[in-house]
């Protein structure tokens, strides 16, 4: 115990336990936030598809990151559409602090 009490008494302990606290809030406030992206009218089902909209022209690694989830058909100015994606993962879409919103994708679009 007297180790663990040292090494956070010390310049690098402290460093590290301040480091580790703000990503922990970091997340914290992802993990919050992220119902608010999320718009109603998703139908009830298990798949769907979603329009992901972003601050800024999506790039090839916004593109890869969201094939995880589903199938990407397009993308149009800010927002990427993405199909196929289970229902239950749109929160952990709406988690990546680039995502502005998250809405249902019409069907005739």
């Amino acid at each position: 115990m007297s180790g663990l009490r040292a090494a956070l008494l010390s310049r690098r302990g402290l460093i590290l336990l301040v480091c580790l606290v703000g990503w922990a809030s970091w997340k914290a406030w992802l993990f919050v936030v992220a119902p608010s992206k999320i718009a109603a009218g998703f139908p009830d089902r298990q798949r769907v598809n979603a329009l992901i909209t972003l601050p800024f022209e999506p790039e090839r690694f916004h593109v890869l990151t969201f094939q995880r989830y589903g199938r990407v058909s397009g993308t149009d100015g800010n927002t990427v559409e993405l199909r196929n994606v289970e229902k239950n993962e749109l929160s952990a879409i709406a988690r990546y602090y680039w995502v502005k919103r998250v809405e249902p994708l019409q069907q005739g679009g």
